[in-house]
This record gives C-alpha cells, structure tokens and sequence, in this order.
C-alpha cells in the first residue's frame, strides 16, 4: 500500500525499532529510523539500513538523534519535518531496562532510567506534536511492555518507567483528540531482542546483602524473558496494522505476544473506569477523537 505518510521511529538500531523501520519502508511509508551514535557505536546498524534502502529502492533514512538530548531531539525533528512537510506518525520506541532489586539502583541510574523512557517521550512527543496540530492530523505510538501494567519483582524500576510512559500515552489520547491526533500504546510480552544486552544491574550490588533467595529474582526472570521463542516481527507487523487502522478507530492499548497474563482483562476494566472518569469531570464530549475535513488521508 502506497500511503505517503512519514514516519519517525526511536531507537531504531536494533530490536523492535529496527524491525518496525524496515517493515514500514517496504510498505512505502516514508520512514526515518534515528538511533545514537550513527558514526560510531551504530555505525554498523545504520549502513545495513542504508544498504537496504539503496538495494530495494527504499524511502528509509537514518538520523542521529538521542531522546536524553533536546537540541538532538529537536535537530532530528526538525530534519525530518523539512524534508517531506509533515510527520504523520512516531513511533516512540527507544527505550532501556534496569533489571535488579529496587534498593540496588542508586539515584542517579534511577534518573537515567526515567530519562530515557518517560523524559524522553516527553521531548519527542513536544517536538513533534506541533507538527501534527499544524495538520489536524497525526499517531503517537508508545512502545511500552506488560510491565507497564503489571509489576515484576526484579525489574521494579522499568516496570515504574513504563507505568509512568503509559499515563503520559493515555493523558495524550484525551487531550489531542479535538486536534486530530491518535495517541496509542503497544504492550509487548516476552521477546528475546537485543535489548537483553543492553539491561543493565544495579550499581549497588552490596545492597542485596540479606535478600537470600529473593537477590535471584532478577536473573530468573531475565532467564525466562531470553528463553523466548516469540517472534519479534510480530511487534513490527502491529504497528503497521496500527497505522492502517483509519484514524479515531484505533484502540488505547493493544496487547501483543506471550507474557504475564491478565495484562488484557486489566486494560478492559480501566477502560470502563476513565470512561466513568470522563463522565463524571463532564470532559467526555471534549475528549472524544474529532476527525478534521482538512486532515490528509
């Protein structure tokens, strides 16, 4: 399907990130799959992305951008906007995980934490969104994960991360509605990606001292987590199902892939309660998606 839309995706060097770049692209989206360190440590991603785009004919850039630094944030976007005129839909998926007892993350990893995956999607999404509002039109898509809605020992801090990414989505869908704007999260279960290599463990091991079997809850679950046979591909061919979705009929949340069950039956019975919530503040009508005559398809 030829679309035309522009697409920007985070943390496109590996992963799902990669996955939904080059999945997008072969559907002629016009796509710009931005990552850090595009001469140096990715150096290697972003010419496999290069060499696809040259060797299928391919609509897919890459764009160094780090979601920790405004001026990249802002540099990228604004690179992006000036080449096609529009950002149709970005794919907020850069992201990390610190993997071990809370009381082991100091402050400061705590901080880079949140920095990436909270702080980060509020930079993306304000440099972003005054394109889509300029429009009438746009998707916000949140990569977040089951830890978003349900708490795993172990992994205390990106489950808080995510929880946190997921108020923001939802807090985004209400008030962007009356611009035309979608706001979407995906929940991914189990996957075996790269991002494995990058989980990082407390840096203050020697607060485990009396935890006894439960210090071991961190590397069982991350043992679970790369014992997955899933395929990531499916995380890419949502997104790309999301963005066909025609605009104001998409879902709040989509659950996709293996994982901690009951993530479904908590969505539907929050769903029931910010409805009620809507209501009850008389905010329903203005939250309610308003699809402009001016929107391009």
């Amino acid at each position: 399907m030829s679309t035309g839309k522009v697409v920007l995706v985070t943390g496109a060097s590996s992963g799902f990130g990669k996955l939904i770049s080059k999945t997008l692209a072969r559907k002629s989206f016009q796509v710009f799959a931005t990552m850090r360190n595009v001469k140096s440590k990715n150096a290697a991603a972003a010419q496999e992305l290069l060499a696809l785009a040259k060797r299928e004919s391919l609509a897919l850039h890459v764009l160094e951008l780090d979601v920790t630094d405004d001026a990249s944030v802002e540099r990228a976007v604004g690179e992006a906007a000036a080449q096609y005129g529009r950002i149709d839909v970005l794919v907020n998926n850069a992201g990390f995980g610190v993997t071990d007892l809370v009381e082991t993350v100091p402050l400061s990893q705590a901080q880079r934490q949140f920095d990436v995956n909270v702080f980060g999607i509020l930079r993306m999404n304000r440099a972003v969104v005054p394109h889509m509002k300029r429009q009438k039109s746009g998707l916000l898509l949140h990569v977040s994960s089951g830890g978003g809605r349900v708490v795993i020992p172990g992994m205390g801090l990106y489950c808080a991360s995510k929880f946190a990414m997921e108020a923001l989505a939802e807090a985004y869908r209400y008030e962007l509605a009356s611009q035309g704007i979608d706001s979407v999260v995906i929940e991914p279960g189990a996957y075996a990606t790269p991002i494995l290599e990058k989980l990082e463990a407390g840096e203050d091991p020697a607060r485990k001292e009396g935890y006894g079997e439960s210090a071991k809850i961190p590397e069982k679950i991350t043992r679970q987590v790369a014992s997955s046979r899933s395929n990531p591909q499916e995380i890419a061919d949502a997104v790309l199902r999301i963005i066909e979705t025609p605009a104001g009929e998409r879902a709040v949340r989509y659950r996709i892939g293996p994982g901690a069950g009951g993530v479904e039956a908590i969505n539907e019975v929050c769903g029931r309660v910010q409805t009620q919530l809507l209501e009850a503040f008389g905010v329903a009508e203005q939250t309610r998606f308003k699809k402009h005559s001016s929107a391009a398809p």
